[in-house]
């Protein structure tokens, strides 16, 4: 790699509350992909357990990822256990939560990416080219363990999601995105 180029380092977050129900899809998609064989990932990939800790997510990014692929519960409107793949670029989200007390035990992939390009105004650090968010249609939210049977049966596929995700932006990029044409980006399809 040349001085030109950023680091390939990827972080792939699985986020949720493992105790109301399907919120645990995140965590539970990464702890799968943490029993993985190491090989099955590209170098450079590192997993987290962000669970519930979102304001240590955003901290973390400012190590300097390349990537960013969030795994979470997104409501959409489709059948329950339904995947999607978002690309959300590396810009901030336009939805932001109002200022306020923080509440870190309630942090969306919204308030995670809204807090980190706050963060990064304020401390510097460099912000992930690429964001993307895994996310399962939900059947079940309130209090309990273990997920509902269509999220269940999305886990499996959500890692070849993943995997199939990584594999494909396993390239250098040049450091300076604005540079680049985006229409010679590889889009990410959406998939329902």
């Amino acid at each position: 790699m040349t001085g030109t180029e950023r680091s390939a380092r990827t972080l792939v977050a699985g986020v949720g509350n493992i105790f109301l129900r399907d919120d645990g899809f995140g965590v539970e998609t990464v702890r799968r992909l943490g029993r993985l064989d190491p090989s099955r990932l590209p170098p450079g990939t590192e997993l987290m357990d962000a669970g519930i800790r979102g304001v240590h997510l955003a901290y973390k990014l400012l190590e300097g990822y390349r990537t960013l692929v969030l795994v979470d519960i997104v409501g959409r409107g489709g059948p329950p256990g339904t995947l999607y793949t978002i690309d959300v670029g590396p810009r901030p989200p336009d939805a932001r939560p109002a200022p306020g007390p923080l509440d870190t035990h309630a942090m969306d992939p919204a308030t995670v990416l809204g807090l980190l390009h706050d963060l990064h105004a304020g401390a510097g650090g460099t912000l992930p080219d690429e964001v993307y968010v895994i996310g399962c249609e939900p059947l079940e939210t309130e209090e309990g363990m273990g997920l509902s049977a269509p999220v269940e049966a999305a886990v499996e596929p959500a890692v070849d999601r993943v995997l199939d995700l990584l594999a494909r932006r396993a390239t250098p990029v040049p450091q300076n995105p604005a540079t680049q044409n985006p229409a010679t980006r590889n889009p990410v399809p959406q998939k329902n």
